[in-house]
């Protein structure tokens, strides 16, 4: 049910989400869906963390790697792969749908980002520290540009392979400032 709504939030967004519709594509009857669901809000955001749920489960914490560059690096890869399913652009939509509104949904979606900001300016900083990441804006600048740059590559990108993941790694080493691998 969660990723019948997953695919219609991704292609049509919150505003043409109805549990009818859910429950037809999921196969349950109506009753169902509104028995586990008060309204397509709480669906919404019961489909927000399930997809952050399944992210984390793929993709993994930015932290997992012990060197700074490898562990965005990875997140960023990870990030390409996932993005091949059909489902991944659902936060992003709904990111762009919110954005300005003060709605359940948006700051859920603002929390997941805020979070994945926050853990990447850590590594940003730790990289610069260590000198494996070049002095450049603050972290969590460039952490934003970062998070915004997996996003949309992962996105635009979505089972382009070789590409997907090819790209990834040119437009994140820029953000971090990072020499191209020549490729």
């Amino acid at each position: 049910m969660l990723e019948a709504a997953a695919r219609r939030l991704s292609t049509h967004g919150y505003a043409h989400l109805t549990l009818d519709w859910v429950a037809g594509e999921a196969g349950y009857s109506r009753g169902a869906v509104y028995h586990q669901f008060a309204g397509k809000e709480e669906l919404a955001l019961a489909v927000v963390t399930w997809v952050e749920e399944t992210w984390t489960a793929e993709v993994g914490s930015p932290a997992a790697e012990a060197d700074p560059v490898d562990a965005l690096l990875t997140l960023a890869r990870k990030h390409a792969v996932f993005c091949r399913r059909d489902v991944a652009r659902v936060l992003l939509t709904l990111r762009i749908e919110f954005a300005g509104q003060d709605h359940p949904v948006g700051r859920a979606i603002t929390g997941i980002v805020d979070r994945l900001d926050a853990d990447c300016a850590d590594l940003i900083a730790a990289g610069r520290a260590s000198g494996v990441i070049p002095p450049g804006p603050p972290p969590r600048e460039t952490a934003a540009a970062y998070t915004s740059v997996v996003e949309a590559v992962g996105i635009e990108l979505a089972g382009r392979t070789p590409y997907d993941i090819e790209l990834m790694d040119r437009a994140v080493r820029g953000v971090l400032g990072l020499p191209p691998t020549g490729n």
